[in-house]
């Protein structure tokens, strides 16, 4: 009997932990935003000559995710943007041509980069 009400004990106190885990994963997917194809970003830029020597109207530019944090820092490729126009000082419109991109991600052309924004 004792081994019976300390194991109902123990499961209830895993479900108890585990179950708020589960909904902030998905309240946290639920308000994530990706853009696919075909939607129009920002890409913000330091506004320097070198940036704007790089980049020209019509390159189309990798674009990557920094997932691992400072200590273990991994670059992932997720997807590609053609610059379209110039929006102010230092920002570049840009439309998405290849994969899904979220705000935040990092678009690298040789020694020039830039933060995915949107619209």
């Amino acid at each position: 009997m004792r081994k019976i009400v300390l194991f109902a004990i123990m499961a209830a106190f895993v479900a108890a932990v585990s179950a708020p885990i589960t909904v902030q994963a998905a309240e946290k997917v639920k308000g994530e935003v990706v853009m696919k194809v075909g939607n129009k970003v920002n890409l913000f830029h330091s506004g320097t000559a070198d940036v704007k020597k790089e980049i020209c109207l019509g390159d189309v530019i990798a674009v990557y995710r920094e997932t691992g944090g400072a200590k273990a820092p991994k670059s992932t490729e997720v997807g590609a943007v053609k610059v379209t126009g110039y929006a102010g000082e230092h920002y570049f419109e840009a439309e998405i041509v290849k994969g899904e991109i979220k705000p935040g991600d990092i678009a690298m052309k040789k020694g020039a980069y830039c933060l995915v924004t949107p619209r």
